[in-house]
């Protein structure tokens, strides 16, 4: 006879071994899909694979954030403390982090130590057009999932950081590159690449997350063919859009750009990724007549075959270098007693669109800066109305063949919103977007192309629109179009927002400080400087009953570099590389 004593322990013993299985088990395809809802980790880039940014949890709220309290801090070490953009993912009391230069860090989120470190051997010929960053890691079973500089994928494992398996996604020394966190969708590790300012074809893979092996290949160019491996085998899987050239002049569509650099989002309700495409290449217009698809666009893709099933281009014929990359947030609205299937993105252009998620078409646009001169508005479908007095002149009507007539284009081509990924909260049904308000000089020249050489044929010079200010954190009603709140910020923003239930919306700013911000009213609820420019994205989840918030620290990406006249205004700002976690004193 069992006593019951022993009976407890059998019982205890047995939801131990259940639990250590499912440690053990690692990251599934149902954990990544429920990471949104799922508080005690974040698997995920975006908290979700729809991108939303949105956590539920309230024990850090409008009245409790002014106590929180740094618990931790990890230094990323070494000299290659350049532009940190990382979001940490969390997983079984580990965190995960990329660095700049290609490096992955596992950290003790109990104590904030190191528990192992990658380095990628890079090869001296990179040629990354906007700072050596890297925006994170995918996790899937016992792997940790990255993309290199010299547009590798490599899978580690998670607790030893040693290779599982490595896979070349595109050649480097033509102008590819990988910055962006992949997704994994279905148990695929799906990623987008860099290098439109070199004249690359830009495409969307998909390999199978536990052996690196293949799955599909979808170019973003009009013209290319796309691709599916059927055991093992090759095979053609239908021309992106229409014929080759349909949008483009005679050749070009070969060195097209459209890099979908900054990667996708994917909502199960239509089974879609969603994927934004950069310029088109090269940056003069007059060099390609066309709408030259699929620059600049959205795109809605079949996670199972790679198939474009719907586009939606926000700058066609881009002239600005305007790209359409920016993430495409799925959220829900009522309308009319339905419940409207929506997608939003605040694009480079000024403009912020709603689109059907199901199929693409065109809901809603309107600005979210205040000032947008290359175009006077968008039409019923969305397509911009251009002011043709504000594209940069064609330098073959020059007199001496070398130069084009000089606009002055606002917003300047780091965009009126750049990568930097907005949060959604459904509590307040509001958008916060982290906007910059400037303009640009820009000009034309005439250029050619040739492999793993710059593809711009532009000049440009960038410069602040307003004296006190440059970023401003918006709040934006996507039904209304309305702006509720804004935050104005000397320095331009280029780091990432996170909602939560308590109310509250965090983001780091170049001045190195992080701010909670009164969801509704915009209120600056608590600041703290962490030394170093913040351009990463914050994260928030709860561990033995208590509410953690985390972010890097460390100054860079494409604004000291790329930034003109703005960049004075930054010069003096110091870079670094820091993990930060903050939770409320017991």
């Amino acid at each position: 006879m069992i006593s019951a004593g022993n009976k407890l322990k059998s019982v205890a013993a047995l939801v131990a071994l259940a639990l250590s299985a499912t440690v053990s088990a690692g990251v599934s395809d149902k954990d990544i899909l429920n990471d949104q809802a799922t508080t005690h980790d974040v698997v995920s880039n975006g908290m979700g694979l729809k991108g939303q940014r949105y956590s539920p949890l309230t024990h850090i709220n409008t009245e409790t954030v002014k106590d929180i309290r740094p618990v931790w801090g990890f230094s990323l070490g070494g000299e290659k403390q350049r532009g940190q953009e990382s979001q940490p993912v969390i997983k079984d009391g580990v965190m995960y982090i990329t660095g700049s230069y290609s490096r992955v860090f596992a950290i003790d989120v109990m104590t904030g130590d190191e528990l192992w470190q990658y380095d990628a051997r890079l090869p001296d010929g990179i040629m990354p057009c906007c700072d050596v960053i890297n925006r994170g890691v995918a996790l899937f079973g016992d792997l940790v999932i990255f993309g290199t500089l010299d547009a590798k994928l490599v899978a580690l494992n998670k607790k030893t950081g040693k290779t599982v398996w490595k896979k070349k996604v595109e050649d480097y020394k033509a102008g590819y590159s990988i910055t962006a966190a992949p997704i994994v969708v279905k148990g695929k590790v799906i990623t987008g690449v860099s290098g439109g300012e070199f004249g690359v074809v830009g495409k969307v893979r998909a390999y199978d997350a536990k052996t690196g092996q293949i799955a599909w290949e979808r170019p973003t160019v009009e013209g290319h063919m796309g691709y599916i491996w059927k055991n093992g085998k090759k095979v053609e899987n239908g021309i992106s859009g229409g014929e080759p050239g349909k949008t483009w002049t005679g050749d070009l569509w070969k060195s097209g750009g459209a890099a979908p650099w900054l990667g996708g989002t994917y909502d199960p309700e239509v089974d879609l990724l969603f994927f934004g495409t950069g310029n088109p290449a090269p940056w003069n217009s007059h060099l390609r007549p066309g709408d030259n698809l699929f620059s600049s666009s959205r795109l809605g893709i079949d996670p199972d075959t790679g198939k474009i099933k719907w586009h939606f281009q926000t700058t066609p014929h881009d002239g600005w270098d305007y790209d359409g990359v920016n993430e495409v947030v799925a959220f829900n609205y009522k309308s009319g007693g339905k419940t409207i299937k929506a997608a939003a993105t605040a694009d480079r252009n000024g403009f912020f669109y709603v689109l059907n998620r199901e199929n693409g078409d065109f809901i809603r646009g309107f600005p979210f800066v205040d000032k947008i001169t290359w175009a006077k508005g968008l039409d019923k479908n969305g397509r911009p109305i251009y002011n043709e007095a504000i594209r940069p002149g064609n330098p073959a009507a020059s007199k001496d063949g070398k130069k084009g007539s000089t606009v002055v284009a606002a917003p300047s081509f780091l965009g009126g919103k750049n990568w930097m990924p907005m949060a959604y909260s459904k509590d307040t049904g509001l958008f916060y977007v982290p906007s910059n308000e400037w303009e640009m000089d820009i000009w034309n020249e005439p250029t050619a192309y040739k492999k793993g050489a710059a593809y711009l044929g532009a000049g440009f010079t960038i410069r602040s629109i307003n004296d006190d200010y440059i970023g401003v954190l918006k709040a934006i009603d996507p039904v209304s179009g309305k702006e509720v709140w804004r935050h104005k910020n000397y320095a331009p923003l280029w780091g990432g927002v996170l909602a939560t239930a308590g109310n509250l919306v965090f983001m780091g700013n170049p001045e190195g400080y992080l701010m909670a911000f009164d969801a509704k009213t915009g209120e600056v609820k608590y600041k703290f400087n962490t030394g170093s420019g913040i351009v990463g994205s914050p994260v928030t989840w709860d561990m033995n009953g208590e509410q953690y918030i985390s972010i890097l620290s460390g100054w860079g990406g494409a604004v000291p570099l790329w930034g003109g006249e703005v960049a004075k205004r930054v010069k003096d700002f110091n870079q670094g590389g820091m993990v930060w976690t903050f939770k409320l004193p017991k």
